[in-house]
């Protein structure tokens, strides 16, 4: 029955990562609270780490699922602490995350176009010793006539604690509408730190010198290679409902990685 309006979580479908952690916790939590096929389940349970909880995210986008991930690997921005005991009651107290996803569109020096969705960042990196040259246009706009990096990176309020704070880019609150472009150890200009900008903006960095300086991209976890323009921009037509127990919600973890010393 639905508690104060909310659905009782009563059928549940787990996957896992292939560690043997993850492995073993869903064989724990199956014996617990059974399992049901993904389309029959009020949720489901991911087990692994991040980058199997962008993969749920990627495989249930727009069917209004929510993904409740419990870590058992060893980067867990976007899981809960694992617990086998009171997992329906999390999930009833949980609170509820819509992300939208970053669509890339990148044209390749072969004539060929890929269309691709990133939750966390699209990212632009050189493909060889050679440092890439980058220009970055914002609406249509030229915003840096030429970058020499080793790449840049476009990334959501998700995605601003992984690979973008790495990069030295801002951490941005869950629910703002903004995007940060980010430079990857950039060279020339040595002073320029990146931008935020409003998610409503398009975003295009084209290559240059792209037969001596091949640069690849890649939109989470799909990477396109020798690619000569990307063109970036959010796309709100596009979802994925995220859970977090609600006293360490994403406003709390986006507090904690700032102080964090």
């Amino acid at each position: 029955m639905p508690h104060n309006g909310r659905p009782s979580f009563e059928h549940l479908s787990f996957v896992a990562s292939d560690t043997p952690e993850a492995q073993e916790a869903r064989t724990r939590l199956i014996a617990e609270y059974g399992n049901v096929d993904a389309e029959d389940a009020d949720a489901i349970v991911a087990l692994g780490g991040d980058g199997l909880m962008l993969q749920t995210l990627h495989r249930f986008i727009n069917s209004d699922k929510p993904i409740y991930g419990l870590n058992c690997g060893s980067v867990g921005f976007l899981m809960n602490e694992f617990r086998v005991e009171g997992l329906r009651e999390r999930l009833v107290d949980s609170v509820v995350t819509a992300l939208h996803p970053l669509a890339m569109e990148a044209k390749t020096v072969f004539g060929d176009t890929h269309l691709a969705h990133a939750f966390n960042e699209v990212s632009m990196m050189r493909q060889t010793y050679q440092a890439a040259k980058l220009r970055i246009s914002i609406d249509d706009t030229v915003r840096l006539e030429e970058m020499s990096c080793d790449g840049v990176l476009v990334a959501t309020p998700a995605g601003s604690t992984a690979y973008n704070l790495s990069a030295h880019g801002p951490i941005l609150p869950i629910h703002v509408p903004l995007l940060a472009v980010t430079p990857i150890s950039a060279f020339r200009p040595r002073g320029w730190r990146g931008a935020v900008i409003p998610d409503r903006c398009s975003i295009v960095i084209d290559v240059l010198e792209h037969q001596k300086r091949p640069v690849s991209v890649a939109a989470d976890h799909q990477e396109v290679r020798d690619v000569l323009r990307v063109a970036v921009k959010a796309d709100v037509r596009q979802r994925s409902l995220i859970l977090f127990d609600r006293n360490h919600g994403w406003e709390e973890r986006v507090l904690t990685e700032q102080f964090r010393t």
